[in-house]
């Protein structure tokens, strides 16, 4: 089968081998000379405009975008209107957000063009071990990719599936990340605690391994964990900084506005954000009222 894939970072180039592995026909262009570099010395075909890379595909085309979410998707979007026909598909595979999916679709289904949303997961891991793809949109659209969905993922009928309508691949997609905050989160409090007492279980990469076989909390998150801790026991080198991409937060909001109770994840967004205050004013000020109530000593600095 043969597709267009937009945006050659590395989850996109990794996606496009995996595809031609899979005997699939795929072009690929990125605006970044370096990315179209990078995937030609991959041996994947890199026309250098988006004109072009449409002009490659036979109608009814298949395009897949794997651009940052937000504007970009909509600047993309807007670039390649002019150039597609009714009864292609474009594909968003990145973590937009669910309601810019659905009103995304609705434009292009206007002109007649089917707009699937696919909430994408793997990571780096995805050449190797395949994709995890949670897919919203029109039905007929979704079966006619399904060649490439069984491609992408980690056998052709386990880790993908249409999931529901326009925008129920991204909601999806941000639930799973929600709940992959929380995990992590977990398992970091966790090895924090053992760490504190480490002369009581000096050899955290061992019980890591442990914990990989037979235990009830063993997942493919422990075994990343397990890795990074045989390679660098004390993690050293690594800022306590840790970022979020969005998803986390769209949970959060969606939890509040569902009046669904998710203090898990919720907790877990508030110590991404307070990972990233160096200065914590808060926490000054907190010391500052035990001071003035009890007399506490303050620590300066």
């Amino acid at each position: 089968m043969q597709l267009g894939m937009i945006g050659l970072g590395r989850m996109g180039a990794n996606m496009a081998q995996r595809l031609q592995r899979g005997g699939h026909d795929v072009v690929g262009f990125d605006p970044s000379p370096q990315a179209h570099e990078r995937a030609s010395g991959d041996g994947l075909s890199t026309p250098a405009s988006l004109e072009a890379l449409v002009d490659r595909l036979e109608a009814p085309r298949a395009l897949w975008m794997m651009v940052p979410a937000g504007a970009i998707v909509d600047a993309t979007i807007d670039l390649l209107l002019p150039l597609l026909s009714p009864g292609d598909v474009l594909v968003d595979g990145g973590n937009s957000f669910y309601g810019d999916s659905q009103r995304r679709a609705q434009r292009l289904a206007e002109r007649d063009i089917a707009y699937l949303d696919v909430g994408t997961s793997g990571g780096v891991w995805g050449l190797a071990e395949g994709y995890s793809l949670m897919i919203g949109g029109d039905a007929a659209a979704s079966e006619r990719l399904s060649p490439l969905f069984a491609t992408l993922a980690p056998s052709t009928d386990k880790g993908w599936g249409r999931v529901g309508p326009s925008g129920a691949g991204h909601f999806a997609k941000m639930i799973h990340n929600g709940i992959e905050y929380g995990l992590m989160q977990a398992y970091a409090e966790g090895f924090a605690i053992l760490e504190r007492k480490h002369e009581l279980v000096p050899d955290l990469a061992q019980l890591a391994e442990i914990w990989r076989h037979g235990s009830v909390v063993r997942s493919w998150l422990l075994d990343l964990s397990a890795q990074a801790l045989a390679d660098n026991p004390r993690l050293e080198g690594i800022a306590p900084y840790v970022p979020d991409s969005g998803e986390g937060r769209w949970t959060v909001a969606e939890a509040i506005d569902l009046d669904v109770a998710a203090p898990v994840i919720t907790q877990s967004l508030i110590e991404r954000l307070r990972s990233r205050d160096d200065d914590a004013f808060s926490d000054k000020l907190l010391s500052a009222m035990r001071n003035a109530f009890g007399g506490h000593a303050i620590k300066r600095d």
